[in-house]
């Protein structure tokens, strides 16, 4: 299973994507779309977490570069 830390504050999100295997990554983008619709939901009650996209568009980013790379290779 893909290891996502937003604590490592000496990595930025797009390293620690890049660092990931291709099924880790798919595996996270996965992972992120159903975080993503479950803080959507709305309970009627306060949200505590905000969803921020920024993970998800380093992780369609390097999904596309990836891609890119093994259409040419």
């Amino acid at each position: 299973m893909a290891k996502f830390s937003p604590f490592e504050e000496h990595l930025s999100i797009e390293d620690q994507v890049k660092s990931l295997g291709d099924d880790e990554l798919l595996d996270f983008w996965e992972e992120s779309q159903l975080l993503a619709r479950f803080l959507n939901q709305d309970d009627g009650g306060p949200l505590e977490f905000r969803y921020s996209p920024e993970y998800e568009q380093a992780i369609v980013q390097e999904l596309q570069i990836r891609s890119c790379r093994k259409q040419r290779g």
